[in-house]
């Protein structure tokens, strides 16, 4: 029995309804401040007798001065130990409630994030260790160097990955000396340098109470959540709030061209974007799900690898931060394919920025965005982690509510207009790595030479 057909706007129109209504019953972000200061952000949800909770500190890489890594090891390090605890101690502790724990590292903050059954049997233990975690770590110093050679590891790993030494190459090419120039991951000199007394200082100076938000999703009524809150953070030192960085000064276009042994090059292109908290986020979001953003069905994708075949994919992304992020177009194409595949993103670029997208394609964007919007947000996990953005950048507290009503006033000629007010086709750092012939192959010592 064949299945029935549906138009594509009846569809659409359909999706768009159902995220409208899954938004409209988004409950309203509660906000307050614990006892030493911290913001918190909290929304119910009572689904599940779980909660989630994020603590994100102003202590990413930017925060890394003249020690490249610091952040990041730091933060690795905070599993490690607490006071008279071990590793082991911790893992154990968490293991027997159930709980889920984990630390992160970007260029603008560090986040720690907890999963727990709300049973006060199950969750008084993790926030209690959660707790010790962030205000005594141990730091213990064989600890140190087992991190420390961990991250020197991944290092040697990452200066093999063609796609890693791209981005490496980009990003130091975008920045330069702005703090969001410095790798996140270090150097094997930086790693090396870095001793205890550095990571005691990092730590003491931003995981403070004025340096820290906390998001909270999960079946907890607003007292409990105000507990919560306290339990984990109230032991924070009040600290000093880190100053904002610096706004990035726009490089100029240039094209690093880099070798490496692999039958593809990959291809970076891209400038300065935009911050979080800039209005034209919205507009240049909404365009570049046309241009890049949405898979196979983008017109860069479209046109690198369904007429050309010149890659298997291509997309592009705004990523905002305190200041400007990236903005970044990607692919990976055949080292002889590498002129013609620069071309045609570049050309494609251009035509997008100087003609904006079709009417068509952009109402088919939109209903793309706000109907995914619902899945977005689909679990308490997932809802932490929007929140915690929100928290840690400073957007409004109805962000949620209105994010649907913000993307379905965006007009075509708003999209065109910030697409030219911040995108420069002519000024773009492209980075290629690859093109040199792979190295010979050893001779195999078990086989005899040719011709004897």
């Amino acid at each position: 029995m064949p299945y029935p057909k549906y138009p594509l706007t009846g569809i659409l129109a359909a999706i768009a309804l159902l995220a409208s209504s899954l938004a409209a019953a988004v409950p309203a972000i509660q906000n307050w401040r614990a006892g030493n200061g911290v913001p918190v952000y909290f929304i119910p949800a009572r689904e599940l007798p779980m909660v989630d909770a994020q603590i994100l500190f102003n202590a990413g890489s930017i925060r890394d001065g003249e020690q490249a890594g610091l952040a990041k090891l730091t933060s690795a390090l905070l599993e490690e130990g607490a006071g008279d605890w071990s590793a082991d101690a911790i893992a154990d502790r968490l293991d027997r409630v159930g709980a889920r724990l984990s630390f992160s590292s970007r260029r603008d903050s560090a986040s720690v994030a907890l999963r727990v059954l709300v049973d006060p049997r199950y969750l008084q233990p993790a926030v209690e260790t959660v707790a010790r975690l962030l205000k005594e770590p141990s730091f213990a110093p064989d600890a140190v160097d087992r991190v420390r050679q961990q991250m020197l590891t991944a290092l040697r790993e990452r200066a093999q990955s063609p796609g890693a030494i791209a981005q490496d190459a980009f990003y130091k090419a975008l920045y330069g000396n702005h703090p969001y120039g410095s790798p996140p991951e270090g150097t094997p000199a930086s790693l090396n340098a870095i001793d205890r007394a550095a990571i005691e200082a990092f730590h003491r100076r931003y995981y403070t109470a004025a340096n820290a938000v906390v998001a909270i999703v999960g079946d907890l009524d607003r007292p409990a959540a105000e507990r919560l809150a306290e339990n984990l953070v109230g032991g924070l030192a009040k600290g000093e709030a880190a100053p904002p960085p610096p706004a990035p000064p726009a490089p100029p276009g240039q094209t690093l061209r880099i070798a490496h042994p692999s039958s593809q090059s990959h291809i970076l292109i891209g400038q300065l974007g935009v911050k979080r908290a800039d209005p034209d986020y919205y507009a240049l979001f909404l365009g570049n799900h046309v241009l890049g953003g949405n898979g196979l069905v983008s017109q860069l994708s479209q046109e690198i690898r369904e007429k050309r075949g010149l890659a298997y994919g291509a997309y592009s992304a705004f990523s905002p931060m305190q200041q400007a992020g990236p903005f970044l177009m990607n692919l990976q194409t055949r080292n002889d394919q590498v002129e013609t595949a620069l071309q045609v993103a570049q050309t494609t670029l251009r035509t997008f920025t100087d003609q904006g997208p079709d009417a068509k394609a952009l109402e088919e964007a939109r209903q793309n965005i706000t109907g995914g919007f619902a899945l977005d947000l689909a679990g308490n996990g997932k809802l932490a982690g929007a929140l915690g953005s929100i928290a840690f950048y400073g957007l409004p507290l109805d962000y949620l509510q209105n994010y649907i009503g913000t993307m379905n006033g965006i007009t075509l000629d708003a999209v065109k207009a910030a697409w030219q007010r911040r995108v420069q086709p002519d000024q773009l750092i492209t980075v290629i790595v690859g093109g040199a012939p792979a190295a010979p192959a050893s001779p195999d010592p078990a086989k005899p030479p040719a011709g004897s």
